[in-house]
């Protein structure tokens, strides 16, 4: 009976799962965590990948052994609106970036908004320098998510990201939305309505736990040191109709955890993964109120 309760549990929370980020310690027992927890899928960081002590080799071979679904793999930083050979630059660190990804078997390249002084905000340069990236991704069967930090330079905001998505014009080239930004920004949820669905490529959840974040900096400071799981935050009410509305749009591609945290960074894996978990199902089961799958649906004698 534990087994199918279990596994009824897991089957609503299929579509979530964790960021490397959001967990220390090396690949293999990060990925054997999130395992353990009953997710089913993981968000890939970079540095997770190449800070292997055997190579990156090494490291697609354990996450390819973990049986876990690569939901993406990131973080493609301060792409867009360069010139001369700050572009050319960049365009090798994407170029390294897409075959990574591509050995990794992600179905999606998160990028986010720069935050470069060098950056310039013409519109058209933006919408091109995006449409070169999708189109150094298409040939590998990837789709490029792009993300507008609550900290970006000239894009913050989920609807200027969409903006430069849509004048881009790729097939591959979606958006990604992250939920820390939303509510560091206070972007108003009915932004969301202008957005195809179809579009948003990738969801990432986390919260924080103080009502506001007044300036760019200490956005930035609360982004990589102090975030928490949903549920565990000040701006409960506001995430779950955000993911309400998601689903009430027609999305249906995966939700990721990330959670950049410095007291889970030093506390045992296991209870971090288990504070994922219990976040997933109250999004599951609280917000987003999923039935449990009928006796028959479930797999008898499955482990849990």
């Amino acid at each position: 009976m534990k087994t199918l309760l279990r596994q009824a549990a897991d089957a609503r929370i299929a579509d979530f799962g964790m960021d490397t980020i959001t967990l220390a310690g090396p690949l293999e027992a990060k990925l054997a965590a999130m395992k353990a927890a009953g997710f089913t899928q993981v968000m890939l960081s970079a540095r997770d990948i190449v800070g292997h002590p055997q190579g990156v080799d090494a490291a697609v071979a354990a996450v390819r052994a973990s049986g876990l679904r690569v939901t993406g793999f990131q973080v493609l930083r301060d792409f867009e609106g360069l010139s001369g050979h700050l572009h050319g630059y960049k365009v090798d660190i994407a170029q390294q970036m897409v075959l990574m990804a591509r050995a990794l078997g992600a179905r999606v390249l998160l990028a986010c908004s720069s935050t470069s002084r060098h950056a310039s905000d013409d519109a058209d340069h933006i919408a091109r320098d995006l449409r070169q990236l999708a189109m150094l991704a298409l040939p590998h069967g990837l789709r490029v998510a792009f993300e507008a930090l609550s900290w970006g330079r000239h894009l913050s905001e989920v609807h200027q990201a969409w903006e430069a998505v849509a004048r881009a014009d790729m097939p591959n080239l979606g958006i990604g939305i992250d939920s820390y930004h939303l509510l560091a920004t206070a972007t108003a949820l009915d932004l969301l309505e202008e957005i195809d669905p179809a579009k948003i490529f990738l969801v990432q959840l986390s919260d924080f736990l103080w009502q506001e974040t007044r300036t760019p900096e200490e956005r930035l400071e609360t982004a990589r040191h102090f975030r928490v799981f949903p549920g565990e935050g000040v701006h409960s009410e506001v995430l779950g109709e955000l993911v309400r509305r998601l689903g009430a749009m027609g999305y249906r591609g995966d939700y990721s955890f990330e959670v950049f945290n410095d007291d889970y960074q030093q506390l045992p894996l296991p209870f971090v993964a288990e504070r994922a978990r219990a976040s997933a199902r109250w999004l599951a089961e609280d917000v987003l109120r999923r039935a449990v799958p009928l006796p028959g649906a479930l797999r008898w004698g499955a482990r849990a």
